[in-house]
This record gives structure tokens, sequence and C-alpha cells, in this order.
């Protein structure tokens, strides 16, 4: 078993990484159906929390059936962190995550994200200030470094280890990689196996298949990994990869009906929780991910992404089931996008 605080989690626990604009709670609910084993919100601002920005307010919004769930801030003010994190600790999640790891500009050359990088003195401060704030188990989400330059990950995990934190997830690349190149796993595995190190360590980057997820866990003997693009229109990722490590055997691809029902839950989740209006327009970035590999389905696809109301893409996706009965997927390689390119922070 891993232990985050007071938190057990399955032996090798799959984690759902906290994406912007993808990681809310219609999408962690299909991730949970499939075996996502702890999920984060997408990240908060500590300053949208204490200005009480409706945007902000609404990612806390958290239910009992995604449990155990973090909820994810960001900031670069040592004050600002501390309130936020007594306010999040009133929503009552299960711990709390800082994001010291997102690269997009708006973020990062704030000095919040992965800008902290940066000044490791600065991140430490920040940590404590939230650990000291709250009763919660905190964890941190981070990357190898700022620049090739400046890989300083190992030195970042002892000094946040010693603050108080609870478990470490780390990407494989710099901030100046953004998501290019290859994710380097070679120094998670190596705070991993640093014997001062005694807090669980998560690797994120470029997990795609359960093969990898297998590889990397024997390689690099990390605890549990995080799981992101590779979810994004299939939340199957985690079952295959728990069912790979458990029998050495491959899971079916999922079939059309499988595909179409969660599509359908994930657009009900989605209107449910946002508004008939906003919920059936943020889907449309889902669509493609989800049926992707049917034959001919540019023309499908291109009504989904234009129709406005629940009923009328109720209708497509049963004419898809029909078109598409019995129709058999090949296992194919997960594309891996920047969902940064398509997500784009507010």
């Amino acid at each position: 078993m891993v232990k985050i605080g007071n938190i057990q989690l399955p032996e090798f626990p799959l984690l759902l990484a906290p994406m912007e604009d993808v990681s809310d709670p219609p999408f962690r609910a299909v991730c949970k159906d499939n075996g996502a084993d702890l999920m984060y919100t997408e990240f908060i601002s500590s300053e949208g929390l204490i200005r009480d920005a409706i945007k902000s307010r609404k990612k806390l919004d958290i239910f009992d059936y995604e449990r155990p769930v973090g909820i994810q801030i960001f900031g670069g003010d040592e004050e600002s962190l501390s309130i936020a994190a007594k306010i999040v600790e009133v929503t009552n999640p299960d711990l709390l995550d800082i994001n010291f790891g997102c690269p997009v500009k708006k973020v990062a050359l704030k000095g919040a994200g992965a800008g902290v990088l940066k000044d490791i003195d600065l991140m430490v401060r920040l940590t404590a200030s939230v650990v000291k704030s709250t009763s919660l188990p905190v964890t941190v989400k981070t990357r190898l470094g700022w620049d090739e330059q400046t890989k300083n990950i190992e030195e970042v995990a002892e000094r946040l280890q010693d603050v108080g934190i609870k478990a470490l997830a780390i990407h494989g690349r710099t901030r100046t990689q953004m998501y290019k190149g290859e994710a380097d796993w070679s120094l998670i595995g190596k705070v991993k196996n640093n014997p001062r190190i005694r807090i669980p360590i998560f690797g994120n980057g470029d997990i795609d298949s359960p093969e990898k997820a297998l590889e990397y866990r024997n390689r690099y003997g990390v605890d549990g990994i995080m799981i992101g693009r590779a979810a994004i229109g299939y939340p199957w990722i985690f079952d295959e990869i728990k069912h790979f490590i458990k029998t050495g055997t491959h899971l079916p691809a999922p079939a059309i009906e499988a595909r179409v029902e969660v599509c359908r839950k994930h657009l009900y989740k989605s209107v449910e929780w946002k508004n008939p209006v906003v919920g059936v327009n943020e889907m449309r970035r889902h669509y493609a991910n989800y049926l992707k590999g049917l034959p001919n389905i540019k023309e499908y696809r291109g009504k989904l992404v234009t129709l406005k109301t629940v009923e009328e893409i109720d209708e497509v996706l049963n004419e898809i089931l029909r078109v598409y009965a019995g129709f058999r997927f090949e296992k194919s390689p997960i594309e891996l996008i920047d969902y940064h390119q398509n997500c784009p922070v507010n």
C-alpha cells in the first residue's frame, strides 16, 4: 500500500494529473469509473480564491464518488497561498497539492507554477507556508528544473520533504521543454532511490501504454504513475495498465458501445455541472479523442462540434452506434497532444 498522510492508496496507484480546462468533475467522473486511484482538480489561482473569483471558486467543487481527491492551487506569494490553503480546507478535500510545474507563460512568467523553479528558496518558503496553514496532507507537483542547466529536482525533493510535504509528483521535463522531446525519467528514478527520501514519489510524462507503465515502474522504482494527456478521450488507460501489470495480457480495446456510453456520460455530467450552453460547448474538445479510429468519422464529428443541444447530440451519437455497430478497434499508440494548445489557461 502507498500512504499519503492518512490516505491509503493501492499498491502502485495510478493518478490522474491535474490539467487546466480538462480535469474538471465531468472528466474526473469517467476516469474514476475506469480505474483512476487518485485525482486532482484543475489548478486554482490562490489570488483568484482570495478575490472570490467565480471561476476559481467553481473549481473547488468535489464529490464523494471521486475520493480520494486533491485540490491543487498555485501562486507565488506566501501570504496568498497560506490564505488559499485555509479556504481550500473548508471544502474538505483529501489533500492539498501545490502546482510548481505549469509551464505556460501566463503562469510561469508571473512567478508561479514552473516559474518558481527559478528560485528554490522561494519554493521552499511557499511550501512551508502552505503546510503550516492546513491540517490536510500537502503534496507538490513539479518539473525537473527550469532548463537544462538547472535540473535541481534532487535538491528540491529533499528540501520540500524537510518542510513537510507528504508526496511528490515529478514531470520528467524542464519548463523550457514544455511538452516537447522525450520525458527524462532517470532523474525521477534518482529521487526515488535517494536513501533520504521517505515520501512517495510519482512519475509523470509520456506514459501512453500499459507496456511503458510496467517498464518504467520496474526501471525507476517509482511508487506510482501520474497520467495526463493519455487519458484525454481515453479514460480506459487506467484499467488497461492495471490489468497488464497484474496479468501480462491486454484488455480488448473498448468497443464502440463503450466509447459512446462514456462520451455520453461525460456530456451529461458536463451539462449538469456547468449549464447546458457551457457544458455543450466545452464538450466539443473531447469528441475527436473518444471517436478516434473510426473510419469516415469526420462528418459526424463535424456535427457534434456544431450542435447546440444535448438532444441533438444524443441523436448523432445514436446514429454513430447504428452505423458502426460491431466495429472492432485496433490497438494503436495513444497520441499525446499538447493539451495546453487546445485548452489555454485563462
